[in-house]
């Protein structure tokens, strides 16, 4: 095995790509070879008793490569990206101590974002206020609380769909709370480079086409799994609704409206796979304005070999792995 080299800044690798394009698959082969070890980006991981519609590491792939930041809350609970930066730096730095090379695999680019850049000092959520713009977006929809938005912070509602709720909730609730929108927030953050020597590659075929038919084929696997019956059990639950964070993860809301009888079975299908292409689509924009990317095709037979050869590259191992 191969030692990383030793560099002004600790190595890092960012491994990234939109939903389904093969990440995990080739972040377990370099875990295989290589002094890597694995922390997971992604905002549904993070959520306990969410497996299936994840597609979170079984068992026997977590005791061969070990993902960290994953099952850390409730789906009642909140998370949030400046939470993920600062339990992410912690984690790399544990791996760094251990002379490993920590590598951060994921679709979440606001996560990806926060950890390279930082994050603005934003006011702490106020549940009262909260509760209030919930209940007003669900008394005069999400396109009037848009709408409202627009008027008092511009530049986020031009960044927000109207039906955005959470977002659009929460761009609000930072006005409600400080007086200063959020845009004006991020203007002034202060920037906190990261303290690491990053390569950033990113998996994706490039036929759209191809991507589609992964997710399709995914989606459906997870259906044969057990997907309705896992979101069947937090539907029962009772103490979760569909404007929560967790709920509202791809293919779950969709999976929601069917035990709720607002669609059938095979809309159910054709809703949750249209949407993880829908995120799939935001991922790659976030990607093509990502700097320093370098690009690998999910069918290539040399996709491994050529990784390898960026990061070598880029002095994250040695000549001789």
């Amino acid at each position: 095995m191969s030692e990383p080299v030793t560099n002004e800044l600790p190595p890092a690798i960012f491994l990234m790509g939109p939903t389904a394009s093969g990440k995990t698959a080739l972040a377990l082969e370099l875990v295989k070879r290589y002094p890597c070890e694995i922390i997971s980006v992604d905002s549904a991981l993070i959520y306990k008793g969410m497996d299936i519609g994840t597609a979170k590491p079984d068992a026997a792939m977590l005791a061969e490569a070990p993902h960290r930041l994953i099952d850390l809350i409730d789906p009642a609970e909140a998370y949030s990206a400046a939470t993920f930066r600062n339990d992410a730096l912690r984690e790399m730095a544990d791996i760094t101590a251990a002379g490993k090379v920590p590598l951060l695999v994921g679709g979440t680019m606001m996560y990806f974002k926060f950890l390279r850049d930082g994050s603005a000092e934003l006011p702490t959520a106020d549940e009262a206020i909260r509760a209030q713009l919930l209940e007003d977006g669900l008394k005069y929809g999400w396109p009037e609380m848009h709408r409202r938005l627009a008027e008092v912070d511009p530049e986020s509602a031009r960044r927000l769909k109207p039906m955005d709720s959470q977002r659009i909730q929460r761009a609000l609730e930072v006005w409600m709370v400080s007086g200063k929108n959020l845009s004006d927030h991020w203007a002034e953050q202060n920037s906190e480079p990261l303290p690491y020597h990053v390569v950033n590659l990113a998996v994706c075929p490039p036929d759209r086409k191809r991507l589609h038919d992964r997710i399709a084929e995914r989606y459906r696997i997870m259906m044969s799994q057990g997907f309705v019956e896992e979101v069947r059990g937090l539907w029962q639950r009772g103490d979760l609704h569909e404007n929560m964070p967790s709920v509202r993860c791809v293919g779950y809301r969709q999976v929601w409206d069917y035990l709720e009888g607002r669609t059938d079975y095979d809309e159910m299908v054709e809703r949750g796979i249209i949407a993880t292409r829908q995120l799939a689509k935001r991922q790659i924009t976030w990607l093509r304005s990502w700097p320093d990317l370098h690009w690998l095709d999910t069918d290539d037979p040399d996709i491994l070999r050529n990784a390898l050869k960026i990061l070598n590259a880029n002095a994250i191992f040695s000549a001789s792995t």
